[in-house]
C-alpha cells in the first residue's frame, strides 16, 4: 500500500477518481460534480481556510491501482457545546473492503491532527458547511440529494471496527407531495390567519436583496445560538440567494412575516442531483444548456427541504402550521411539478425538528452517521448534547 499526498493537479484528478472507482457500480450512486468537491479544497473559494486548514491523501494498492482516499482537516470555529478537547476532522472517504487499507488512511489522519493539537476526530464531515458531505450512509441506500455523502454499506464496518462511536444520527424524512395534511395544521393556520399582523409570501426572484436581508435576520435569531454563534451577514446571504437563483422555484420558498419583521423561513428546492445525474460529474457549457432544457421541460419530479425555522418568540404558536398550509395551496393538488419531498438531514439532537417533520406525517428515507473517534481511548465518552 502506498499513500501519497495530494499537491498537484494530477494527484487531485486521482482523487476524484478513487470516489468514481469505488462507487460507479453501487446501485443508487450519482456522481458527484468535480468542481463541487474541487471547491472544498479551494482557498479561494472555501472560506474555512481563513481559520484552518486541510490535507488530501489517495491510496494505492501494490498494482499502483486506487485504493481509497481521505481529507483531514482542522478547523478552528469547529466545535461542539461541552467539548472536553479541540476536535478535528475527517471525510471525503472512500475505500477497498479492506480494514488494513482503511486503517492506514485513518490512522495517518490521525497523526496528521494529533500533530495539530487535536484529541479527536470526527467524521465523514466537511471541511466548511453542514450542509453538504456530511455524514456517513447507514440506511437507505438509494439517489442521494446534492452534495450529499453515498457510500456502501461496507464503510459502516471500515469505521466501527477502527473505534469509531455515534456521535449523532442525521435523519432525513421523506413523503408524497400529494399526501394530505393532518387536521391540526388546518385549524392552526386558521388562528393566525385571522391575526392581520401575520403574512406569508413566497420568494420572489426579482427581490432577492429584500428576501436574502430577511433570510439572515431569521438565520441568526433562530440558529446561530446552535452553530458557535455564527451569525450570517446580509451580504453572504445575497450572495448565497444568487448562487441558489438559477435553481429557485418561487412557489416552493416561502416566508412569514409579523408586522413587516420576518419570523419564519421554509426554503424547498428543486433537488439538483435530478439533473446532475446526467452530467457525469462536468458542468461545462453543454451540460449547462442540458440543465436549462431538462429545467425547462419540468423533469425534476422531487423538492427539497433545505432550511425550516422560526425565531424564538414565535415557536409553538402555530407559525409553522401556517406557513406549511399557505405553502401547500401552491405546492399540492396538481399546482406544481413536485411528487416527491425530501427534508434535508435533521439531527437526532433537535427533537423539536424531528417532531416538525413527523406532524407533516413524513417517515425516514435515510439516515447517515456523524461518528467520533476519542485519541485516548480511556476518556470517557459523550454523545453530541441534546438542543434544548
Amino acid at each position: 500500500m502506498q499513500l501519497i499526498i495530494v499537491n498537484d493537479e494530477r494527484t487531485a484528478r486521482q482523487f476524484l477518481d478513487v470516489h468514481v472507482e469505488l462507487n460507479k457500480n453501487v446501485p443508487g450512486w450519482i456522481r458527484p460534480l468535480d468542481k463541487d468537491i474541487n471547491s472544498v479544497f479551494d482557498p479561494e473559494k472555501n472560506k474555512a481556510f481563513r481559520h484552518g486548514e486541510c490535507i488530501r491523501w489517495i491510496l494505492k494498492d501494490d498494482k499502483g491501482r486506487l485504493a481509497g482516499r481521505i481529507a483531514a482537516f482542522v478547523n478552528k470555529k469547529y466545535k461542539t457545546k461541552g467539548d472536553e478537547c479541540l476536535v478535528g476532522g475527517v471525510g471525503f472517504f472512500d475505500c477497498i473492503d479492506q480494514q488494513e487499507a482503511a486503517n492506514l488512511l485513518f490512522d495517518t489522519a490521525r497523526q496528521w491532527l494529533q500533530e495539530r493539537g487535536m484529541g479527536a476526530m470526527d467524521g465523514p464531515i466537511n471541511f466548511g458547511e453542514r450542509n453538504n458531505w456530511w455524514g456517513l450512509l447507514t440506511e437507505g441506500f438509494h439517489e442521494p440529494l446534492y452534495c450529499m455523502n453515498f457510500n456502501p454499506p461496507y464503510y459502516i464496518r471500515l469505521f466501527e471496527e477502527y473505534g469509531f462511536q455515534l456521535f449523532f444520527n442525521q435523519i432525513c424524512y421523506g413523503m408524497k407531495v400529494s399526501d394530505q395534511l393532518q387536521p391540526k395544521f388546518f385549524s392552526r393556520h386558521a388562528a393566525i390567519k385571522a391575526d392581520p399582523a401575520f403574512r406569508a409570501v413566497h420568494i420572489r426572484k426579482n427581490e432577492l436583496p429584500r428576501f436574502a436581508e430577511a433570510f439572515s435576520i431569521v438565520y441568526n435569531k433562530a440558529w446561530a445560538q446552535h452553530m458557535g454563534g455564527k451569525e450570517m451577514a446580509k451580504g453572504q446571504a445575497l450572495v448565497l440567494f444568487k448562487q441558489m437563483k438559477p435553481l429557485l422555484d418561487e412557489k416552493i420558498a416561502w416566508f412569514v412575516y409579523y408586522n413587516e419583521d420576518p419570523i419564519a423561513i421554509w426554503l424547498n428546492l428543486p433537488d439538483l442531483n435530478q439533473y446532475i445525474k446526467h452530467m457525469n460529474g462536468r458542468f461545462g457549457l453543454l451540460q449547462k444548456l442540458k440543465f436549462l432544457w431538462l429545467k425547462q421541460t419540468g423533469y425534476c419530479k422531487k423538492m427539497v427541504g433545505i432550511i425550516f425555522g422560526i425565531i424564538p418568540e414565535f415557536q409553538g404558536k402555530g407559525v409553522d402550521a401556517y406557513m406549511i398550509v399557505e405553502g401547500a395551496k401552491l405546492i399540492q393538488g396538481g399546482k406544481s411539478n413536485y411528487e416527491e419531498y425530501e427534508m434535508q438531514w435533521i439531527g437526532d439532537f433537535n427533537p423539536r425538528m424531528q417532531n416538525v417533520a413527523e406532524s407533516l406525517g413524513a417517515v425516514p428515507s435515510r439516515r447517515l452517521v456523524t461518528y467520533r473517534y476519542l485519541f485516548d481511548r480511556t476518556a470517557p465518552y459523550k454523545r453530541h448534547p441534546i438542543l434544548g
